[in-house]
């Protein structure tokens, strides 16, 4: 995991679960993962845009955050699957009031994004 010159500070709740769940797609990946998705190569499939590189190292910061429990199945092929830990439960109020709120907006949001598409193809 990469480590920055300047260490963070831990001083407030927020600062914690941004560091936990701050990453492009770490919240989303909670959310996959409890809805079924447990193999990276069905997470790879549900999120096309994002690298496989890419969730690999955020599904390892989870892993090390205690959030999710990877384990391999020594098979051959190997076969690799994430859960949710109780941890990583505990969680879920809050990736399911984000996902509530995207929900609410979404209309909202998708007129804003109309908006800037316009606005840029003028």
């Amino acid at each position: 995991m990469y480590e920055k010159k300047i260490p963070k500070s831990f001083a407030c709740g927020m600062a914690i679960i941004m560091e936990i769940i701050g990453g492009k797609w770490k919240s989303y990946l909670v959310y996959l993962i409890n809805k079924g998705v447990k193999r990276p190569s069905e997470l790879q499939r549900a999120m096309p845009s994002a690298s496989r590189r890419v969730l690999d190292l955020q599904l390892r910061e989870l892993e090390f955050h205690g959030i999710v429990q990877r384990t391999i199945f020594h098979e051959l092929p190997p076969k690799v699957e994430y859960s949710l830990t109780a941890f990583g439960e505990s969680l879920l109020p809050v990736v399911d009031a984000m996902d509530k709120w995207g929900e609410d907006y979404q209309d909202v949001f998708e007129q804003l994004m109309a908006k800037k598409l316009e606005a840029t193809a003028v």
